[in-house]
């Protein structure tokens, strides 16, 4: 996994508030890890009271509850029992990975936003006025649906050099753009893969002889 190359302190000190560790568990955790990368392979109480402040019965306290939150394990390996963090660093791992993605989302989000902002602006400056709602949501369709920031204002620059100052004539272009079977050939991309593949299955089915394989399928009868 990605977290796995992403310390484990590091990841540990940043959930464990969301974890709903305490500072003792806290503390616990971290000296257990350190015993192990020591090699140490079955943590007590009263080993780690050599490294801790707190007297035997409270750490035993402490490994209780952190084995019933599932952030410990003892394991048999090797015919002996043996401790584990393996169930709190899947943990963290996983926690790691999801905030990774949404960050990621958050980047897209932003630069689509951004994307989108500049083609309002460049869409007021062409029309020389202020867009409505109307304009402003159907601008957000192109962009959702897969057209790129390049080919939409393509689009519009193409509209005013044939005088059509409307949102509807460079809706058309875009279409009739999509529809061309030599636009890979002139460059373009005007939408992403997946919409592309999503156009291409419904291109392919619309050109599906329906009518004769009906005829065919009565003639068989």
């Amino acid at each position: 996994m990605v977290g796995e190359a992403i310390d484990f302190y590091y990841l540990l000190i940043e959930n464990y508030k969301k974890l709903k560790l305490s500072e003792e568990e806290l503390a616990t955790l971290f000296i257990i890890e350190h015993y192990i990368s020591q090699g140490n392979p079955m943590i007590t109480a009263d080993l780690l009271s050599l490294k801790m402040t707190m007297p035997v019965k409270d750490i035993d306290k402490v490994l209780a509850n952190l084995l019933k939150k599932h952030m410990i394990d003892y394991i048999n390996e090797n015919n002996k029992m043996v401790t584990t963090l393996k169930p709190l660093k899947e943990i963290l791992y996983r926690e790691f990975e999801i905030s990774l993605k949404e960050e990621n989302l958050l980047k897209n989000n932003k630069n689509n936003e951004e994307k989108i902002t500049n083609i309002y602006k460049q869409f007021q400056e062409y029309l020389k006025r202020n867009l409505t709602p109307i304009e402003i949501s159907r601008i957000r369709e192109w962009f959702s649906i897969g057209y790129s920031e390049h080919i939409i204002l393509e689009a519009l620059k193409e509209a005013i050099s044939k005088n059509k100052k409307s949102l509807r004539s460079v809706d058309k272009i875009l279409l009739n753009w999509s529809c061309r079977e030599d636009v890979e050939k002139e460059g373009h991309t005007l939408m992403d893969e997946n919409y592309r593949k999503n156009i291409d299955e419904l291109i392919k089915i619309a050109k599906t002889p329906w009518v004769d394989s009906v005829k065919d399928e009565q003639k068989n009868k």
